[in-house]
């Protein structure tokens, strides 16, 4: 299941970690439980869209459910998706349509909460499609031949990237795709190894300073306040310890609703475990943290998934969902 999650939305400046431990406490759990809290560990990847978790924990809104968050940090994220379902992390992050691949290839995921959303803004989202300044490509369908960089093949942003370039009357099947890490794109766009990007922030930033200039905003073409990403456990976790899922979902959407509503706490908070520079972060855009997942916008790329031949059976979203 290698890069089921490398597919999600931002994965620049990462932080080198370590898993925090090993999966100790009951069989039935796989929690820890101290004094009245249960210890739950999260497997997250170090980005700007999971802040409001670490929010939520410095508030005390996971403590106010009885739970103690242990988030696990991976680079790249590779590891979240088998190390949930195998029970080693009770819950992870993923991109949604990462779940959705990861479900039609057999694992048994549950997602339980909403964890992010693009701001539904063309031209103020938190994902962008770049081209070097100066380029001559100036539309999504000027795209057709050129070669344009997205961090994960067959997965959410180049679903998102194909979609935009079929609505500005383009054939994405012309588009040469290059998989290639956020963090490389920008000396990428620069030397003109390749010609547009599909970046996230804060690689968007990096980008922007060097005098890329933005062309679309694909997320925003795919859907209405699109949900990106979502919280999730394992199936079986879920059915064996639902009063655990349902003290995580309330606080967890305490959190998202906090992290909404204060942005300058986020963009603090994300020092403490990232090594986005302060100034840099003082210039991304934030994506959203609605407290419910937008399930039109799943379904639409469900649907698109299945157009562009990026699944090999349909997803049960009514499975998959909460």
């Amino acid at each position: 299941m290698r890069r089921l999650i490398a597919g999600l939305t931002t994965g620049a400046f990462l932080l080198v970690a370590t898993a925090c431990g090993s999966s100790g406490g009951d069989s039935s759990s796989g929690s820890t439980s101290s004094g009245g809290v249960t210890t739950v560990k999260v497997g997250l990847i170090p980005i700007v869209d999971v802040a409001p978790l670490y929010l939520g924990e410095k508030k005390g809104f996971y403590e106010k459910q009885g739970l103690k968050l242990s988030p696990t940090l991976a680079s790249g994220g590779a590891a979240i998706v088998p190390a949930v379902a195998s029970g080693q992390y009770q819950f992870g992050f993923s991109n949604v349509f990462s779940l959705m691949v990861a479900q039609t290839n057999g694992v048994s995921l549950k997602a339980i909460s909403n964890g992010a959303a693009s701001t539904g803004v063309q031209g103020k989202d938190f994902g962008a499609t770049v081209v070097k300044k100066g380029s001559p490509i100036k539309t999504m369908k000027d795209l057709e031949g050129k070669k344009v960089a997205v961090n994960t093949l067959k997965n959410i942003n180049e679903l998102a990237v194909r979609e935009s370039v079929t609505k500005a009357g383009g054939d994405p099947d012309k588009v040469k795709f290059v998989e290639l890490p956020f963090d490389q794109m920008p000396a990428a766009l620069d030397k003109g190894q390749v010609d547009a990007a599909m970046a996230v922030e804060p690689a968007l930033t990096t980008m922007k300073e060097q005098g890329a200039q933005e062309i679309a905003s694909p997320l925003v073409d795919m859907a209405s306040k699109l949900t990106v990403a979502m919280y999730f456990t394992s199936t079986q976790y879920a059915q064996k310890n639902p009063e655990i899922v349902k003290k995580f979902q309330k606080a967890t959407a305490e959190s998202l609703a906090y992290a909404d509503a204060h942005p300058d706490e986020v963009r603090q908070i994300v020092t403490t475990y990232t090594q986005v520079p302060a100034s840099v972060l003082a210039k991304v855009t934030l994506p959203k943290w609605p407290a419910e997942a937008n399930r039109a916008s799943i379904e639409t790329q469900a649907k698109l998934g299945e157009q562009y031949g990026f699944f090999k059976k349909s997803p049960d979203l009514d499975a998959l969902l909460p």
